[in-house]
């Protein structure tokens, strides 16, 4: 049974009462700024950089680059869909009726969390000492399980695994949770157990089929 509308729901819900199509746009120029820059970067950590950029060696590397950011709003809107009717889907099994529509503006607004490590990642290798190398700033991501093991001893299928399950992803499911406690006016515990029934399962069944079909 739904409940009335707890005071944590309306403040979430005063707190996310604004243009989604500006917000949208804003999100997009700050991770296209944010991996603009990181890019450069990771091309200057590479040794020769000036030499090699002279010589148009980086010519594929820009055009893959292009092609990422153009790309970039279209990922977005990707994800957003799919990570709504995931959740829609889940709640739908339990038998919970919630609004597709404010799921997927919900996520829109969440995605903020994941600006934070790309930005920290940015700022970490703002100035590289000349001992890091090009693949330290490529695969770094702060307060992952990919920083805490050693590199040396993992095959590199598991970088991405490792990369993704990070702080930052927990406090993305939080704020799930609790979104999803607004929106459809569940409680608390009823929203964790469609989250982690839904997106949780999702990610971690994503995981595995990455390990299972990637080759080197």
């Amino acid at each position: 049974m739904a409940i009335p509308q707890s005071s944590i729901s309306q403040r979430i819900q005063d707190t996310i009462d604004f243009d989604k199509r500006l917000f949208f746009l804003i999100l997009v120029v700050l991770f296209l700024l944010i991996r603009y820059v990181t890019n450069d970067l990771i091309l200057q950590s590479v040794p020769g950089y000036d030499e090699l950029e002279a010589d148009g060696t980086f010519t594929i590397f820009h055009i893959f680059n292009a092609l990422n950011y153009l790309w970039t709003p279209f990922a977005l809107l990707w994800k957003f869909t799919v990570t709504a009717f995931v959740i829609w889907t889940g709640a739908f099994a339990f038998g919970y009726k919630t609004s597709f529509t404010k799921l997927w503006q919900f996520i829109l607004v969440a995605e903020v969390i994941f600006v934070f490590p790309e930005l920290i990642k940015l700022l970490y290798f703002i100035q590289p000492s000349d001992s890091v190398t090009y693949l330290e700033v490529k695969n770094f991501y702060p307060l992952s399980f990919y920083n805490l093991v050693d590199l040396g001893t993992i095959s590199p299928k598991y970088i991405y695994p490792l990369q993704a399950i990070n702080l930052f992803e927990l406090l993305y499911i939080f704020v799930l949770v609790m979104g999803f406690h607004s929106i459809s006016r569940r409680s608390i515990s009823e929203s964790t157990i469609v989250i982690l029934f839904s997106y949780v399962i999702c990610f971690f069944l994503w995981l595995g089929f990455y390990l299972m079909v990637y080759k080197s």
